[in-house]
């Protein structure tokens, strides 16, 4: 329970990091940070501590008793703000494609998906997100190294680059917890992806 994952917010309530319970008791006790929980109400460590513990939540024992695991910290003075450019990167076209071949429409795992360039860099196509598409194997060698038009096919939504900003990169590979849900539609947290070279 102590490696469990907890959202850390800066002062504005903006995502920036994703740490560990445990590391979220020391911010805590230390004054650092103040828990915050799902009524968006804040508590120092000690009133935190002196919650009660009800049916279905999450503690650890301490001396004296057990306390509630926090799953969402804010930081006191920390105001630094995440990044909001979006990155051209796989998992973010898989984000914005919603994991769907934009040929046929299946949706599938993204284990079976590929990312296809619409005109193909054989013919001057570029790595941009205007460009590129997630696509299902079956489509992608169907339509091969032509154009959706060379190769009879239609492409359900043109692309484009998101204004919005994907969220799953602030987990770090690891699943949110329901009370992130929040706070992580307002945050560009894909500067964790690696970014595809456009050219």
């Amino acid at each position: 329970m102590l490696d469990a994952p907890v959202l850390v917010l800066n002062r504005s309530y903006l995502p920036i990091h994703v740490t560990s319970v445990r590391r979220a008791y020391c911010l805590l006790y230390r004054g650092i940070a103040k828990a915050v929980n799902e009524r968006y109400q804040t508590f120092d460590f000690e009133s935190w501590r002196g919650l009660r513990v009800r049916a279905g939540d999450d503690a650890t024992g301490i001396v004296g008793g057990v306390i509630r695991v926090p799953r969402v910290i804010l930081l006191g003075a920390f105001d630094w703000v995440p990044k909001r450019h979006v990155r051209f990167s796989r998992v973010n076209i898989y984000a914005r494609d919603s994991n769907a071949c934009q040929y046929c429409g299946q949706s599938m795992a993204r284990s079976k998906l590929n990312l296809d360039h619409v005109v193909p860099r054989s013919q001057g196509g570029r790595s941009t997100w205007e460009n590129v598409v997630c696509c299902c194997r079956d489509c992608n060698r169907r339509k091969g190294g032509r154009t959706p038009m060379q190769a009879g096919m239609r492409l359900i939504r043109r692309p484009t680059k998101p204004r919005w900003t994907p969220t799953m990169g602030v987990l770090g590979g690891r699943k949110g917890h329901p009370d992130w849900r929040p706070y992580l539609s307002v945050v560009d947290a894909s500067y964790w992806n690696a970014e595809l070279a456009e050219y």
